[in-house]
């Protein structure tokens, strides 16, 4: 409630909130704030729209229910002549009208303008021809009737990169308040919680969530839920942005970061990868994949490969590992750290989904900030990047965005740092 008590004060006229399903976003934005902001504003003009006009009037319903049952404590009333589900009036005067997102509203000004849930389907978002209705109905309808001091609020769950919030953010996003909160926290959380942290653990803890996850899959996941919807036909790297260049030596820092396997092969089976991804960063931010570790073998020849990789690299190179919070993985660390004694080594634990995490790195990638030096190797990682989040296997995408992350987080590097790898 604070940022629509700040965009009703007036510190910014646009706000965008997106939030995940059943996290009661409407019921604070389009029930609670409207009655609340005609106590501000006594004699305004509030125009709702939704998907559907059914939907419009469920919020318009709540909104009258909420104001007749406070009238004492709110200081007004509903106006007796104007009670219609789609547009009533208060004893101040002030005016609310009901719409579905393509419905005329010629003929009405709008002091403030809830725009709650646009998107009815996965269809619709998918569909075009429905999200340039919707961009036509917003540029064509809204802005037209709002009066110069007006002020909008645009609450949704993200179904698609180019649905209502997509476009306005593409198109003049620096004058909107985004206020985005996924279900799951991430690094940078609005509220604080630490990464991973459910947004209402009372209504639904991470284990809910996580089983939900596994049941719509990872794209659903990211745009319904994390508010990051992955661009059409699921493609998340621009790969063609890619530059194949000659090795540079002005790097600023240096990281083989591993995503770990314990399958071996058998000839039958198809088992992932343990792969250790080798990238820098200059000083001017750009980033260079110089080098691809890959095996299948059993836990003690992974360990070997790791240890032999990072002597081979020399201990400017910053070692990284996934930290796996099972006895098994606590073994194969305590192991670790004795054989890499006098290497930097880092360890996390896997945190969000893995688009959602390799969200910073498909960025860096479209602006042209990632190039690859040429080896035979580099053909089969761009093919697992373009085929990422849906490919068959992301074993060498999960082990670059380890990298990645862990150079995003040490901007400036020692040359050499002896520590242990998992201290407990």
């Amino acid at each position: 409630m604070s940022e629509l008590e700040s965009l009703s004060g007036g510190k910014y006229d646009r706000l965008m909130i997106l939030m995940p399903p059943g996290s009661a976003k409407s019921t604070y934005a389009s029930v609670i704030f409207p009655a609340w902001w005609y106590t501000q504003h006594p004699r305004t003009s509030v125009i709702s729209a939704s998907h559907s006009l059914s939907l419009a009037e469920h919020f318009s319903r709540r909104a009258r229910a909420l104001i007749v049952s406070n009238e004492q404590y709110l200081g007004f009333g509903i106006a007796r002549h104007q009670r219609a589900v789609d547009m009533w009036t208060t004893s101040t005067g002030g005016e609310y009208l009901a719409v579905g997102v393509h419905g005329a509203i010629t003929g009405r000004r709008a002091d403030l303008v809830i725009i709650d849930d646009p998107v009815k389907s996965q269809a619709d978002a998918e569909s075009a021809r429905q999200r340039e209705h919707t961009w036509e109905w917003y540029k064509s309808d809204v802005t037209t009737r709002l009066k110069p001091s007006a002020k909008v609020v645009l609450i949704m769950t993200r179904w698609h990169p180019e649905d209502l919030g997509g476009q306005l953010l593409d198109q003049g996003g620096a004058e909107w308040r985004v206020v985005r909160l996924p279900a799951l926290a991430e690094a940078g959380d609005p509220l604080g919680r630490s990464i991973g942290s459910p947004l209402w653990p009372e209504w639904e803890d991470h284990k809910a969530l996580t089983r939900k996850r596994q049941l719509i899959g990872e794209r659903a996941w990211s745009a319904l839920f994390q508010q990051t919807p992955l661009p059409s036909g699921g493609r998340l790297f621009s790969t063609d942005r890619i530059a194949i260049v000659q090795p540079e030596r002005d790097a600023e820092a240096i990281v083989r970061a591993w995503d770990l396997a314990a399958t071996e092969t058998t000839g039958r089976n198809d088992p992932d990868w343990t792969v250790g991804v080798k990238l820098s960063r200059d000083r001017n931010g750009r980033y260079l994949i110089l080098d691809v570790a890959r095996t299948r073998g059993s836990p003690n020849q992974i360990e070997e490969l790791i240890v032999r990789t990072a002597q081979k690299d020399g201990t400017k190179v910053i070692v990284a590992i996934p930290e796996d919070p099972g006895q098994a993985g606590k073994s194969q660390m305590s192991y670790l750290t004795r054989q890499l004694a006098g290497f930097h080594v880092v360890s996390s634990r896997e945190t969000g989904s893995k688009a959602t995490r390799a969200m910073p790195l498909a960025s860096q990638v479209e602006a042209g900030n990632v190039s690859i030096i040429r080896a035979d190797w580099g053909r089969t990682l761009i093919e697992e990047m373009q085929d990422f989040p849906w490919g068959r296997k992301d074993d060498q995408v999960d082990a670059l965005v380890r990298a990645f992350t862990t150079l995003t987080a040490r901007p400036r590097l020692p040359n050499s740092t002896s520590v242990s790898i998992l201290s407990r």
